[in-house]
C-alpha cells in the first residue's frame, strides 16, 4: 500500500476517517496512519473537523488544496497569459501581456519565469512552494522533450529546449504541449464526468484535441488530431500551406475564408472579419460560413466513426460565427455518422472560451504534480530527508 493509492481516495476532497480508508483500501489501520503521516508531511492532507456523535469526535482527514501552487502558461502568437492555481484548480493569481511569439524564446520565457516569481511574492508564497509548470505553445511539440518541432509562426524556437529554460529559473518539472491539446483539456473542464471528447479549434489552422478513456491521445509522434490536413471533396486541387493539395485548412479556416469573402467583394482580410461579417448577418457571409461547417462536418463525421466521442466542442476564432458553423457541421456529421455513434453525442461551441488554455496548462501542471509517480518520488525524498 502507497501513499498515493490513499491520495487517490482524498482527491475527491470528501474527509474520511483512517478507519474508513482502512476498509476502502483493505489494508490495516496501522499501514494507513503511517502513509497519512507521510502525506501530512508533504503538506496534500490536513485534518478535517469532524461531528461528535457522543464522545471523542472522529479523526477526518481530506486534501489540502492550498498545499502547492501550480502554474498554467498559455503562449499565443501576440499574447502570453498565465495564472497561478492551487492543486484544486482555483485561480489565486493571474497575469498577461501582449508579446509576439516571433521575438523569440527567451524574451517569451523571461517574462514567464518573473512574473510568476512576481505573483509569488504577491501571494506570500515561496519560490518551493510551486508544483509545476504546464504551457501550451502554438505550434508543434515534441510532448516527452518539451521542444516545439517546426513551428510555422515561432521563427527561433525550433527544437528549443523549452522546460530546461523555464526550469533554470524555477526548478519545477515544465510540461509543455500544443496549444489545442492544452485547450482540450481546458475544454475538458466543463464536462467533468466525460472521458471522451474532441475539442476542435478553427482559426488560422483547423486542429483537434482528442481525449479518449480520459487519457489526452497525442499519438506516436505527436500530430494525433491533425484535421486540418485531412483531404475533403470541395476543395479539389486548392493548394494548402503544408504544401498539399486539398486540405480542410485550405477551405474551412479563417484565412481561407476571408479570401472567400474578399473575390465576392467583401471586406474580409482576417478571421475576425469573417465573424464580424456574420454577425451583422450578411448574407454572402453566412452562406460560406455554412459551407465552412459542412467541409467540417466532412471531417468529423469520420472522426466519430473512429473515436467515439460523448462530446465535440468547436472554438476557436471562427467559433465566433455560433449557430451558422455549427449547424453546417451537424448537418454533415448527424448524416454521415453512424447512429449509434450521434444517438448521445453532443456537438456546441466552446462554454470556456479565452481561458480554455490556461485552464488546461493547469490541468496538465496538477495532473504531474498529483501523479501516483511523482508523489512516491516526493515521499521518498521525504523520507531521505529525515
Amino acid at each position: 500500500m502507497h501513499a498515493s493509492e490513499v491520495f487517490a481516495l482524498l482527491r475527491d476532497g470528501h474527509p474520511r476517517t483512517r478507519a474508513e480508508l482502512a476498509a476502502s483500501t483493505g489494508v490495516a489501520r496501522s499501514t494507513v496512519a503511517a502513509r497519512i503521516d507521510q502525506l501530512m508531511r508533504l503538506g496534500l492532507v490536513a485534518p478535517s473537523g469532524g461531528t461528535s456523535t457522543g464522545g471523542r469526535p472522529p479523526s477526518l482527514f481530506a486534501m489540502n488544496p492550498e498545499a502547492r501552487l501550480v502554474t498554467g502558461v498559455d503562449v499565443g502568437a501576440t499574447h502570453v497569459a498565465l495564472v497561478l492555481a492551487d492543486l484544486s484548480g482555483r485561480v489565486h493569481a493571474e497575469s498577461a501581456t501582449a508579446l509576439d511569439v516571433a521575438e523569440g524564446p527567451e524574451a517569451v520565457l523571461s517574462w514567464v519565469t518573473t512574473t510568476v516569481t512576481r505573483c509569488l511574492g504577491e501571494l506570500g508564497r515561496q519560490r518551493g512552494d510551486l508544483a509545476a509548470v504546464g504551457m501550451g505553445l502554438p505550434g508543434p511539440v515534441e510532448h516527452a522533450t518539451g521542444r516545439p518541432i517546426n513551428p510555422p509562426i515561432m521563427p527561433g524556437w525550433d527544437r528549443y529546449d523549452v522546460p530546461r529554460r523555464v526550469q533554470k529559473d524555477l526548478d519545477v518539472p515544465v510540461l509543455v504541449d500544443n496549444d489545442v491539446n492544452i485547450m482540450a483539456l481546458g475544454e475538458q473542464s466543463a464536462f467533468p464526468a466525460t472521458r471522451d471528447l474532441v475539442f476542435v479549434k478553427v482559426a488560422t489552422g483547423i486542429g483537434a484535441g482528442i481525449i479518449s478513456g480520459g487519457k489526452l491521445q497525442r499519438g506516436a509522434q505527436g500530430t494525433a488530431g491533425d484535421v486540418g490536413h485531412v483531404r475533403v471533396a470541395r476543395a479539389g486541387d486548392v493548394t494548402c500551406r503544408c504544401g498539399n493539395t486539398g486540405c480542410l485548412e485550405a477551405v474551412a479556416s479563417g484565412p481561407a475564408l476571408a479570401r472567400t469573402l474578399r473575390e465576392a467583394g467583401l471586406p474580409a482580410e482576417t478571421g475576425e472579419d469573417v465573424v464580424d461579417l456574420t454577425r451583422a448577418g450578411d448574407l454572402t457571409a453566412l452562406r460560406v460560413v455554412r459551407q465552412a461547417g459542412r467541409d467540417l462536418g466532412e471531417v468529423l463525421a469520420t472522426l466519430v466513426n473512429l473515436i467515439n466521442p460523448a462530446v465535440v466542442v468547436i472554438g476557436g476564432r471562427l467559433a465566433g460565427a455560433g449557430e451558422h458553423l455549427l449547424a453546417g457541421i451537424r448537418e454533415v456529421v448527424y448524416q454521415r455518422s453512424l447512429p449509434l455513434a450521434t444517438e448521445h453525442l453532443r456537438l456546441r461551441a466552446s462554454s470556456v472560451g479565452d481561458q480554455a488554455a490556461v485552464k488546461g496548462a493547469v490541468a496538465l501542471a496538477i495532473g504531474h504534480a498529483l501523479s501516483p509517480e511523482q508523489i512516491e518520488l516526493d515521499v521518498q525524498r521525504l523520507d531521505a530527508s529525515s
